[in-house]
């Protein structure tokens, strides 16, 4: 069996900004946030109150290596800050009083996994184009 030494090896996206990839999965959090008050017309003086138990999840999240070390893989940095950040507020949110019945967490599951896994997949299919065009060089 031969090898092409020609052809790039894959290799993990690590980054050296892990504070810019939190800020970003952030913003994910407040807009989900913020179009959830909206849409059900929640006050805006309750923004903390909806807000802190998906935000600690997202933390909890954060405070893994793996995620700090490798914040844009798709598989399985994105699904560990999703699961968490959605399981960890839902309950948080139920314990609290915040109501987590009906349809509400299966529209909180598809909505963060849409803006917490959604945004990675910009910087996923950059790579993947750079790696097929590395190909051809």
């Amino acid at each position: 069996m031969t090898t092409d030494s020609s052809i790039p090896e894959p290799v993990a996206p690590t980054s050296r900004r892990p504070l810019l990839w939190f800020l970003v999965d952030l913003a994910a959090v407040l807009v989900f946030t913020v179009l959830g008050m909206a849409m059900h017309g929640t006050p805006a003086s309750d923004f903390l109150v909806v807000l802190w138990p998906f935000v600690l999840g997202l933390a909890i999240a954060w405070a893994l290596p793996a995620v700090r070390s490798f914040p844009l893989l798709l598989w399985p940095t994105s699904v560990i800050v999703w699961v968490a950040t959605t399981v960890i507020g839902l309950v948080l949110r139920g314990i609290t009083g915040g109501g987590v019945s009906g349809a509400f967490p299966f529209v909180t599951a598809v909505v963060l996994a849409a803006l917490l896994v959604g945004w990675r997949l910009v910087p996923w299919a950059q790579r993947r184009r750079h790696e097929k065009q590395a190909r051809y060089l």
